[in-house]
């Protein structure tokens, strides 16, 4: 995928942005992983971020997806995108969320879809870097609202291997769905396994915040 086609709904990053993120990468490359799989071609999806257990997933993240050829977004609160930070988190790929005038989520990263031609939202369900047991399930229902698969986000520190894994159109059945997605997480080891532990969401199914 062309660089520029994948952007196209971006703005050039500031000249600061890009030099961090060429640091980031540099380092990210001196690790030794490899990146796996392939974006969807029309460049929207929703990308299952799991597990979540370090702040290394971030710059290992950031080196996987560049390897891809894509540019993956993800929600902030919208303090965040306040000088001197706005700019950066724009071109780190942010999508500002004003918690005051809403707390649904959901419908507005739906709304976020339908605003963009490519857009890939990245959403870690676990909600933490902490152990869980369940997910929340507001990734599940931005997908199925905007019509986009689900991408299998993974990052396995045993083997050093990452990338997009498989993607799954949700149906509705939201039990269903999550074991297909459980079956590709269970060999995945994390930076940090005793956070790692979690029952995929199987638990629950009603709608919970991204």
């Amino acid at each position: 995928m062309d660089d520029s086609e994948a952007n196209m709904d971006d703005p050039r990053p500031a000249f600061l942005s890009r030099v961090l993120r060429r640091f980031l990468l540099w380092f990210y490359r001196t690790r030794g992983w490899t990146a796996t799989g392939a974006p969807p071609a029309d460049g929207r999806g929703v990308i299952i971020a799991a597990p979540h257990t370090s702040n290394w997933d971030f710059v290992n993240f950031i080196g996987l997806t560049d390897a891809l050829g894509v540019k993956a977004h993800f929600m902030g609160k919208k303090e965040l995108f306040r000088w001197p930070l706005n700019r950066f988190m724009h071109d780190m790929g942010g999508v500002p969320i004003d918690r005051a005038t809403s707390k649904d989520y959901v419908a507005l990263m739906i709304a976020e879809f339908g605003r963009r031609k490519r857009f890939l939202l990245t959403v870690a369900p676990e909600g933490t870097r902490g152990a869980v047991r369940t997910w929340r399930t507001g990734f599940y229902y931005i997908a199925l609202g905007a019509k986009v698969p689900l991408l299998v986000g993974m990052m396995d520190y045993g083997t050093k291997t990452g990338g997009l894994g498989p993607a799954i159109w949700p149906t509705g059945d939201y039990a269903a769905d999550m074991k297909k997605v459980a079956e590709y997480y269970r060999s995945v080891t994390p930076r940090n396994p005793a956070r790692g532990g979690t029952d995929f969401g199987l638990l629950g199914g009603e709608r919970s915040d991204a």
